[in-house]
């Protein structure tokens, strides 16, 4: 199972975010919202997750509704692992 500070932690990684100012809280947005989260960091934060935790993530599984917010990302995760 995937915490919420270690789904913090990959999107931080991944999107290089040096000073993280995001508080990434339940409703923060993600896409569209973040400079840096774009459809490559999905790719790479998919990437990192699916080798982190040796899981598989298909391709018809991921929708836009998914990135909203960090919730919305992490509750994915979460429902994935269990």
């Amino acid at each position: 199972m995937i915490t919420f500070v270690e789904t913090k932690n990959i999107i931080i990684q991944i999107l290089q975010l040096t000073e993280p100012n995001e508080k990434f809280l339940e409703e923060s947005e993600l896409m569209g919202a973040i400079a840096e989260f774009d459809s490559m960091a999905v790719v790479s934060i998919l990437t990192a997750i699916e080798e982190q935790y040796d899981i598989e993530i298909d391709d018809d599984e991921i929708t836009g509704e998914i990135f909203e917010t960090f919730g919305t990302l992490h509750q994915f995760l979460v429902d994935k692992m269990t």
